[in-house]
């Protein structure tokens, strides 16, 4: 029955009785991607909705650094939201984001590393460290990286063509 709920919640039905653990069980076990989409985006909403208002702010403005192409202002503006609130995924993603853009795919892994020492199952901070792992032609990290995203999230959008085409590249038969 909860889990009629959080498919329903992803269909655009407002619960507010809904956990964001019901939300990761629901996405592990979504129909299609359409309700997968949907259900990642709520999540991705319920897990800014944890923070008071000041570090939601702050994660607005840091988005839009980022945006803006300001990558050591956003890392800054992430950083201060992690002083704040040191579970906040959204920071480690985003942070993990803007040291990439200044070209320190190391310390992105590290943020990406510790989002998910935070929750294994940050769908997000996967799909994120298997595109740092491409960007730097690491096909098997990238695929490892995949993989896992698919036991989280299955029907993630466009899930199926990346797993195939990283596949092909981890195996030596790139394009």
């Amino acid at each position: 029955m909860r889990l009629l709920a959080v498919l329903l919640l992803a269909a655009g039905v407002a619960r507010a009785d809904i956990s964001t653990d019901e939300m990761l069980a629901a996405l592990a076990h979504a129909p299609d991607e359409r309700t997968a989409s949907a259900l990642e985006q709520q999540i991705q909403a319920a897990w800014i909705a944890t923070t008071s208002p000041a570090p939601r702010l702050l994660l607005t403005r840091a988005s839009r650094e980022l945006a803006e192409g300001d990558a050591v202002a956003a890392a800054d503006t992430f950083e201060a939201v992690l002083d704040l609130v040191p579970d906040c995924l959204p920071a480690w993603r985003g942070r993990a984001q803007a040291r990439l853009r200044m070209g320190d795919p190391a310390g992105a892994i590290r943020d990406l590393q510790e989002a998910l020492r935070r929750e294994r199952r940050d769908f997000a901070a996967l799909q994120d460290l298997s595109r740092v792992a491409e960007a730097r032609q690491d096909w098997r990290g990238a695929l490892s990286a995949w993989q896992l995203v698919l036991q989280v999230d299955p029907k993630t959008p466009g899930g199926q063509r990346r797993l195939q085409d990283l596949r092909r590249r981890a195996q030596g038969d790139a394009l």
